[in-house]
């Protein structure tokens, strides 16, 4: 018998003090079994970062939405879709292979990719030139160490507060906060 997803219920504030957006999102996380806290907070923190392109891209007319992650390799973790089911943002999280993201490129208007684990940097060596044929493509990292604090904002039922300014991220709740730098390498 297969194992199923564990839901987690999120209510997001975002002030996105660098792009002028302020929003409360409430979002349904579904954690495949073989995901981890921090991999769902990382995906949590790439939507929370990319909110604002619900109004600079789609004027607010569109959907910015967790995909199925790990229970769909052809579903991106968060998309934003406008109203004719144009992929304007394909976001994956962690350290795919090219030939996926080279597929998600064909698909959407922009991709964005977000590695966050310890081991980043060593993939990131070994992929980068595939990657600098894609031009849609950007490419953050999230710092490492973040993951397990993240991790221990986890909860069913959340209730989070994101500012964006400078750059950074911070997201807090009754259980604490963490400052995400992503940095940019693409």
């Amino acid at each position: 018998m297969a194992l199923k997803s564990t839901i987690f219920k999120a209510n997001l504030q975002i002030a996105d003090i660098d792009h002028g957006y302020y929003a409360d999102h409430a979002l349904t996380l579904a954690r495949h079994p073989s995901e981890t806290d921090d991999r769902m907070m990382a995906r949590l923190i790439a939507l929370a970062l990319n909110a604002h392109q619900l109004n600079d891209l789609c004027n607010g007319d569109a959907t910015l939405a967790f995909g199925a992650g790990l229970s769909d390799p052809e579903d991106p973790d968060v998309s934003l879709t406008d109203y004719t089911g144009r992929k304007r943002l394909w976001i994956e999280v962690g350290q795919p292979e090219d030939k996926p993201i080279a597929k998600a490129c064909s698909k959407s208007d922009q991709v964005l990719l977000y590695p966050f684990s310890h081991s980043a940097d060593v993939w990131w060596r070994g992929i980068e030139s595939k990657f600098s044929r894609l031009p849609k493509l950007q490419v953050w990292r999230l710092p490492s160490e973040a993951g397990p604090e993240l991790a221990q904002l986890a909860e069913r039922s959340m209730q989070l507060q994101a500012t964006i300014q400078e750059g950074s991220i911070t997201l807090s709740s009754k259980l604490g906060s963490v400052v995400v730098e992503p940095i940019r390498w693409k």
